[in-house]
């Protein structure tokens, strides 16, 4: 397929799923929205308030601490582009792409259409653009489970209820089989093939779907991606270190929030959180669910909700504060390129 095609492919695609992923996200918006509402309503606005004081200024080194993880999982994508990017270039397209899925309705799915399209806007080809994003977000979703297990075995020093520790287990089980299923699927090396008639078939003649020539080259370039073991193994662990780096944050968080904990402790508030995070994928930003999670997590290592609440907004104004300037900086270069284009045409 040429890469002509291809590039179309991800120029078309892009704005019409994204607009696609936001109407079918609403209703999941709602019910968060509403569970948020209610969760800070039934702990009280003043306690979250007088926790959120006791952190000062020193919560904005959570956010700066982000772009370490960030500059990790930036990493494990760029290893598997056959003809690397420089590493700011990769780096821009994880911190728009994270940008999309932390702040927009779209279901944890726009964000790996956006980086896609920031790679090859950056010169990397279609193709290989997509094989890095598809191949690496696999290795997040197997990693994730893996943090997952891992927050799991350190939950059983602090939960006295088995119910808990089931719901929990079957819920990353659920998480890594679909990770499993998903990278089974693409190994078959068909699935964007498939996929692209069955849209086809339901997109009622809307040409941004038409991608069936580009699916074709996507399939092989994901089969080549897997064919470089090394690369594989590499994305592998470097995704699961930034998982690890993450913990961190919240070891960092509730250090300026007055609750110190140990870095194990830390470890399984953040793995947990972000495994609730991730089975809660369709509500936008898992709104109200995160902060149901942290507030049962962080309960068992003694830290009061109001504190727990905290944590969890301290964490979304990071998503604020690193995701505000990727939307932005999102629409500037959108508008850019759309000069260049013009300028060629004209």
């Amino acid at each position: 397929m040429h890469t002509s095609a291809c590039a179309k492919c991800f120029a078309e695609a892009a704005p019409g799923a994204l607009a696609e992923m936001q109407r079918s996200a609403a209703l999941a918006l709602f019910v968060g929205a509403s569970a948020f509402i209610a969760l800070i309503a039934y702990e009280g606005l003043a306690p979250l308030l007088a926790a959120l004081a006791a952190g000062g200024w020193g919560l904005l080194a959570v956010a700066a601490f982000h772009l370490l993880p960030m500059c990790i999982d930036a990493a494990g994508m760029r290893v598997m582009l056959r003809a690397p990017l420089r590493r700011e270039r990769v780096l821009r397209a994880r911190w728009v792409g994270e940008a999309v899925n932390n702040l927009l309705p779209v279901a944890q799915l726009g964000g790996p259409l956006v980086m896609a399209r920031f790679l090859v806007r950056g010169g990397c080809a279609p193709a290989d653009a997509g094989a890095a994003v598809i191949v690496s977000t696999t290795q997040q979703m197997l990693t994730q489970a893996l943090f997952a297990l891992a927050g799991i075995v350190l939950l059983t020093l602090h939960a006295n209820d088995p119910r808990l520790l089931w719901a929990l287990l079957i819920g990353s089980a659920l998480f890594g089989l679909n990770a499993l299923w998903f990278y089974r699927l693409q190994r078959r090396g068909d699935l964007f093939v498939r996929l692209a008639r069955l849209l086809n078939k339901v997109s009622s003649g809307r040409q941004w779907l038409d991608f069936g020539g580009s699916a074709e080259a996507l399939d092989q370039a994901v089969q080549s991606a897997y064919a470089r073991p090394g690369a594989a193994r590499a994305s592998f662990f470097l995704n699961l270190g930034g998982w690890v780096v993450g913990t961190g944050e919240v070891w960092l968080a509730l250090q300026f929030l007055g609750h110190p904990v140990s870095l194990a402790d830390a470890l399984m508030i953040e793995s947990l959180g972000q495994a609730i995070r991730g089975i809660a994928f369709v509500i936008p930003a898992a709104l109200g669910v995160q902060e149901g999670g942290y507030v049962l997590l962080c309960g068992l290592v003694g830290i009061a909700p109001p504190v727990a609440l905290a944590l969890s907004l301290t964490k979304r104004a990071r998503d604020l504060a690193l995701g505000i300037p990727g939307l932005l900086y999102w629409q500037y270069a959108e508008g850019r390129w759309l000069r260049r284009r013009a300028a060629v045409i004209g």
